[in-house]
């Protein structure tokens, strides 16, 4: 399976694009930086206040949790509050559990966010082998929820993001999947599956975990996916590690996991999750974001100066699995006294 154009060279993977309010992801649009406030989502004006200075920190789209129907119906006040004040940031709202939420939510903002692993599906840790047609029965009751949500948002015409939680894949999709990257990514595709029936693709996927090294598989094997369906599931994608933490170490973690996929030309969008103020994600994900930005595609016809490189020449196989970690095997050697390669430590 391809998940990448050019093992070689980079190039950003191509895909159709979907509009956010006035921002489009995805196609021929920048990278985009997107954030999420931190207050208390009934707190109308503190959301007001954070939302526009998110924006003019850099911030091209916003998102706010709504995680009750009260909250929802007090977005419609928050969204009025920040165009009344000139500001057009697109809104996105974030959903998790309830479906009535998200039905409010849909009819005040830009985008929602649902997860396939808690928006129609349950995670009561039960232990259960699912028949097929059982499996097929939880389906057709998922179909029935997250239809509504999808018809809204296509009569609306504003956008859903797809994105799957790795710690929080429902008790079917463990029990048949495992908790894996090919489970988060399979909760996704049955909701894509599902929004492409009813003949709406205003959608983008993301498939987050706290671990960089399961985030990375994951979204190398979406794309993977996407390929094997064919040319109409050139999707975007919204990239980011979730709880990266605070600090160096944070900063670090979300460059491994967000950086390695841009590098690969995954990625459409990108948030920087840190657990501090919302404002210190911007400049952290902008820097990746222009990283990839500066770096420019080798010619149409694979090669440089009239040269053809390796990847036009041939496939090449590789000597890992891209969509599963693990360290490549070396020799142990000592240097300067110090141990390194074979089963130590990495060292620094």
């Amino acid at each position: 399976m391809k998940y990448c154009t050019d093992l070689f060279h980079y190039r950003r993977r191509p895909t159709r694009e979907v509009m956010v309010g006035n921002v489009g992801i995805g196609g021929a649009n920048p990278i985009r930086v997107q954030s999420m406030i931190t207050c208390d989502t009934m707190d109308t004006e503190l959301s007001i206040q954070q939302t526009m200075e998110l924006a003019a920190a850099g911030c091209e789209i916003v998102r706010i949790t709504a995680p009750t129907v009260k909250d929802s119906r007090n977005l419609e006040h928050i969204v009025k509050g920040l165009r009344d004040r000139g500001c057009d940031v697109p809104i996105v709202a974030d959903i998790h559990f309830k479906p009535e939420a998200a039905m409010e939510v849909a009819k005040w903002v830009d985008k929602v966010r649902i997860n396939p692993g808690n928006y129609a599906d349950s995670k009561k840790f039960v232990i259960r082998e699912y028949t097929d047609e059982q499996y097929s029965s939880e389906l057709a009751r998922i179909r029935e929820r997250f239809s509504p949500l999808v018809e809204l948002c296509k009569k609306r015409g504003i956008a859903i993001r797809i994105g799957t939680n790795h710690g929080s894949l429902s008790d079917r999709i463990l029990n048949r999947y495992g908790d894996t990257p090919l489970g988060m990514v399979e909760s996704a595709l049955e909701f894509a599956r599902i929004a492409r029936d009813l003949d709406y693709h205003a959608f983008v996927f993301s498939m987050k975990s706290s671990n960089p090294k399961v985030m990375i598989a994951a979204y190398r094997l979406l794309v993977a996916r996407l390929n094997e369906e064919g040319p109409g599931w050139d999707y975007p994608v919204h990239l980011g590690v979730t709880e990266a933490g605070e600090g160096e170490d944070a900063r670090i973690k979300s460059a491994i996991g967000i950086g390695s996929l841009l590098a690969d030309g995954i990625g459409d969008t990108i948030r920087v999750s840190l657990t501090e103020d919302s404002i210190h994600e911007i400049p952290v994900a902008r820097a990746l974001a222009d990283l990839v930005g500066r770096r420019s595609s080798p010619p149409k016809d694979g090669g440089q100066n009239g040269r053809p490189t390796i990847s036009a020449k041939r496939d090449v196989d590789l000597s890992f699995d891209p969509f599963s970690y693990q360290r490549r095997a070396t020799e142990t050697i000592a240097r300067d006294g110090v141990r390194v390669g074979g089963e130590e430590l990495i060292r620094v």
